[in-house]
């Protein structure tokens, strides 16, 4: 795997040249001053609740369907949805959300992903192992959302 994923290059597939540009936009574009710490504009247009989460999951969605389009393996497609899945979860929670997106950068994943794919040759085959894999840490996941949220409640319902 490369290890810049905007220097090398995927074999060019109808409807798939303009992933690269935008997964750089989203996650790379910007440089912060004497650090070697990049961002893109998908961690500043989260700022803006809900339209700004909705947004980047239209733009990973678009670029998920257009690889999709081209024959990729169900496994690719299930890879790239959980990285789309993580930051659609996590993006949205005040605070918390707003820091994983400077640094989880799902766009990049993906299209390292795809350049494996295209590549490499990697992630070949059928995604029923990854798929289910990522339903059980869902639903462990919302368990210890629901858990939380009736901890919270208690907690809060004990101030009256």
């Amino acid at each position: 795997m490369a290890q810049n994923p905007y220097q090398s290059g995927i074999p060019h597939k109808p409807g798939t040249g303009w992933i690269k540009s935008v997964s750089y936009l989203m996650d790379e574009q910007f440089r912060l001053p004497g650090t070697r710490f990049r961002f893109g504009i998908d961690p500043i247009i989260n700022l803006f609740p809900v339209l700004g989460d909705f947004t980047g999951f239209l733009i990973s969605a678009g670029m998920l369907l257009a690889v999709a389009r081209n024959g990729a393996s169900s496994k690719l497609v299930a890879l790239m949805s959980i990285n789309i899945l993580v930051d659609s979860i996590i993006g949205p929670i005040p605070v918390i959300g707003n820091i994983f997106d400077f640094y989880f950068k799902s766009n990049t994943r993906n299209l390292k992903l795809m350049q494996e794919y295209f590549v490499q040759g990697k992630h070949q085959g059928s995604g029923k192992n990854t798929i289910i894999i990522a339903l059980i840490i869902l639903v462990l996941i919302l368990g210890l959302l629901i858990y939380g949220l009736i901890e919270l409640s208690a907690w809060i319902l004990s101030w009256f």
